[in-house]
């Protein structure tokens, strides 16, 4: 039981990661889910054993382990692809963020120009200050008063966002520390910046790098998902196919002598069909008979906390991802 959940379970990863790289275009996932080129019900329902795969002249042993090593690949692979590309996208994001947000975080690279600072200078410095919409009127007033040396006139403001402007003003070095106090005091805060274009320069080129690499990984990889999505789930059918075989030769013996059917009820029909699925095959389990009608455990069969009935039963869980 545990291993054929484990079959569901990668089967779900690569469904879930799918949706996670098409991002916006979750809408899309499903039409992309398929598992022989047709969509999943259709496949199960016209389901035939693929003896290229899986040559049926092998021991169910070997069979087995053929299916188990080519899903522990597919899992292992998924592991390697998701991290190299969730590494990528995740030093692509960490860049937008510098560049998105207030003011009072984002990264100014992209706002301010070379000619909005006083470059190369012993004793003056342009400071970037962050100024509140609704403190426009008093940092005009103010800002040549916050501390001496303060250039005249030299305020000038580069960019708006929703709350706020960023304004820059030119002073004196050594007055640096006495402006940032008394700044902050009126609610004006001095970003931490110096122009450097070669850095600037170096951190367009990354993100360009990052968002390119990301692209070129994009097609790919969902082709890869496809793909294994197709043969994990093609895997995980032929393990539930296995396990009805080899349960009911366990439970009614040799020769074989049994028919598997796949039934997919409305749910409202769930117990109706149940009832009549007990009354056909009561006589085929007397133990499933006794604990369906008294509701008791069986000692031995330790069967309470699982579905057991007359008949073999697996459920097919289709729905593999977390959102609707």
């Amino acid at each position: 039981m545990i291993l054929i959940t484990w079959y569901r379970i990668v089967v779900k990863k690569v469904a879930q990661y799918m949706a996670d790289v098409l991002e916006d275009s979750r809408d899309k996932v499903q039409e992309n889910l398929l598992a022989n080129g047709v969509d999943l019900i259709t496949y199960i329902t016209r389901f035939q054993w693929d003896m290229a795969k899986y040559p049926i002249k092998q021991s169910l042993k070997n069979i087995s382990e053929i299916i188990s090593k080519q899903v522990t690949q597919i899992d292992n692979d998924l592991k390697a692809r998701a991290s190299a590309y969730n590494n990528l996208k995740g030093n692509l994001q960490n860049l937008e963020r510098k560049n998105a947000g207030s003011l009072l975080t984002r990264s100014l690279a992209d706002i301010v120009k070379k000619e909005d600072f006083v470059l190369d200078s012993e004793y003056l410095i342009t400071l970037l200050v962050v100024v509140p919409k609704t403190n426009y009127a008093d940092w005009q007033k103010t800002y040549e008063t916050l501390a001496e040396m303060v250039v005249p006139r030299s305020t000038n403001l580069l960019f708006e966002d929703q709350d706020s402007g960023l304004f820059s003003v030119t002073l004196f070095r050594k007055a640096i520390d006495d402006f940032r106090h008394k700044a902050r005091e009126q609610k004006f805060i001095v970003r931490d910046f110096q122009y450097n274009e070669e850095e600037m320069k170096a951190d367009k080129e990354e993100m360009t790098r990052l968002s390119t690499d990301k692209k070129k990984q994009f097609g790919p990889l969902v082709r890869w998902l496809k793909v294994n999505f197709s043969e994990a789930f093609i895997a995980w059918i032929h393990i539930k196919a296995l396990r009805v075989f080899v349960e009911s030769v366990l439970r009614y013996g040799l020769p074989v002598n049994f028919q598997a059917m796949l039934l997919q009820p409305n749910k409202k029909n769930m117990k109706k069909l149940r009832e009549v699925l007990y009354d056909l095959y009561k006589h085929l389990d007397s133990s499933a008979a006794a604990i369906i009608d008294s509701a008791v455990d069986i000692p031995g069969l330790n069967l309470s906390q699982q579905e057991y009935y007359p008949y073999v039963y697996y459920k097919i869980d289709c729905n593999l991802l977390d959102f609707k």
